[in-house]
C-alpha cells in the first residue's frame, strides 16, 4: 500500500462495461454535447453581459447559472472526450482533486441558483406589484455572490476530507468519466464510511433545502396561475412552469436517487452510476439555456435585432 503522495495519478475508465468499438461514438456524442452547451451557454452569457436592457434580476440569475454550467462542462467534458477519443484516461492526483473540487463547487452552486430562480419567479408571478421593490439588481448580485461563497466552502470541506485518504496502487482505476467524491471514496484503501456519511449529509443538505423552496414556490405559482381568469395567460404560464420543472427534475431526481442508492449500496450495475451522473450533469446544462433564456421574448428580440444588423451590414458590403 502507498499513500496519496506516492500515487501520482489515476486512470479514468468511464463506462466499465462499454465495448471498445463504441468508444468513438461516445466521444463524438460528448463532443457534440460540449459544443452545443458551449454555444448555447456562451451566447446567453455574452447577450446578458453586453445588452444593458437585459440587466434585470431574472437574467442576472440566468447569467450566473450559464457561467456555472459552462465552467462545469469545460472542467469535465474535454477530459472525457480525450479518454474515449485518444484512449487518454490518465489524470494526476492533483488534477483529480481539483476536478472533484470544481464538480462539487459548481453542482452545489447550481442547486442554490435554481432555488433563487424559483423564488424570483414566485415573487414575479404571485406578488407582481411588489416585485421591483423586493427583487432588485443589487439584491440579486449580493445573493449570487453569497451563493458562490457558500458553495466554495462546502466543496473545500468535502475535498479536504477526501484528499487526506490513502490510495493504493491496486485501486488506481476510477469507473467514471470524471473525478467526483463518490468514486474517490470507493477506491480509498481504508474504511471511508465516516467521510462517506459526512459527504452524504452535505449532499442532502445541498439538494433537499433548495428543493423544498423550489417545490413550495412552484406549488404556489401553479395555484396562482390556475386561478387566473385569462385562459391564454394560464396556458402560457403553465407551459413555462412545466418546462422549468423538467430541468429541475433532471437536476434533482437522478442526484437524489444516486446518492441514496449509493449510500444504501443498492446499485449493482457498474455502468448505471456513470449513466445517472451523465444525465444529471450534462442534460440540464444542454437544455437550461434554451428553456430559461433563449425562449424568452426579450432574448428572441435581441437575437433577431443582432441578425438583422449583421445581415444588413453584410448586404451593404456585398453591394460595395
Amino acid at each position: 500500500m502507498v499513500n496519496q503522495s506516492e500515487l501520482s495519478e489515476f486512470v479514468l475508465i468511464g463506462f466499465p462495461g462499454l465495448p471498445q468499438k463504441f468508444h468513438q461514438l461516445v466521444s463524438v456524442t460528448m463532443f457534440l454535447v460540449y459544443t452545443t452547451a458551449l454555444l448555447a451557454n456562451g451566447t446567453v452569457i455574452l447577450l446578458i453581459a453586453f445588452r444593458e436592457h437585459l440587466h434585470h434580476p431574472m437574467y442576472l440569475i440566468i447569467w450566473n447559472l450559464a457561467l456555472s454550467d459552462l465552467t462545469f462542462d469545460t472542467v469535465t467534458l474535454p477530459k472525457t472526450i480525450a479518454m474515449y477519443w485518444f484512449a487518454d484516461g490518465k489524470i494526476s492526483f492533483v488534477a483529480c482533486m481539483l476536478q472533484s473540487f470544481c464538480v462539487n463547487y459548481l453542482a452545489s452552486f447550481d442547486s442554490f441558483i435554481i432555488m433563487l430562480m424559483a423564488i424570483d419567479r414566485y415573487v414575479a408571478i404571485c406578488k407582481p406589484l411588489r416585485y421591483s421593490s423586493i427583487i432588485t439588481n443589487k439584491i440579486t448580485i449580493y445573493l449570487c455572490c453569497l451563493l458562490w461563497l457558500i458553495a466554495v466552502f462546502i466543496a473545500i470541506a468535502i475535498v479536504f476530507l477526501v484528499s487526506q485518504l490513502p490510495y493504493c496502487i491496486l485501486k488506481y482505476k476510477i469507473n467514471h468519466c470524471y473525478c467526483n467524491i463518490s468514486t474517490m471514496l470507493s477506491i480509498a484503501c481504508v474504511d471511508s464510511f465516516p467521510i462517506t456519511r459526512v459527504a452524504f449529509t452535505l449532499a442532502m443538505i445541498v439538494l433537499l433545502i433548495p428543493l423544498t423552496f423550489i417545490i413550495f414556490s412552484y406549488v404556489v405559482i401553479i395555484r396562482t396561475i390556475s386561478s387566473s381568469r385569462s385562459s391564454e395567460n394560464w396556458q402560457a404560464a403553465f407551459y413555462t412552469c412545466s418546462t422549468h420543472l423538467f430541468i429541475i427534475g433532471m437536476f434533482f431526481i437522478p442526484r437524489l436517487f444516486y446518492f441514496t442508492a449509493n449510500q444504501l449500496r443498492l446499485i449493482l450495475n457498474a455502468d448505471l452510476p456513470v449513466l445517472l451522473q451523465g444525465l444529471y450533469s450534462f442534460v440540464p446544462h444542454l437544455v437550461s439555456p434554451i428553456i430559461y433564456c433563449l425562449r424568452t421574448r426579450e432574448i428572441k428580440r435581441t437575437l433577431s435585432n443582432i441578425f438583422k444588423i449583421t445581415s444588413g451590414e453584410s448586404s451593404v458590403r456585398f453591394k460595395h
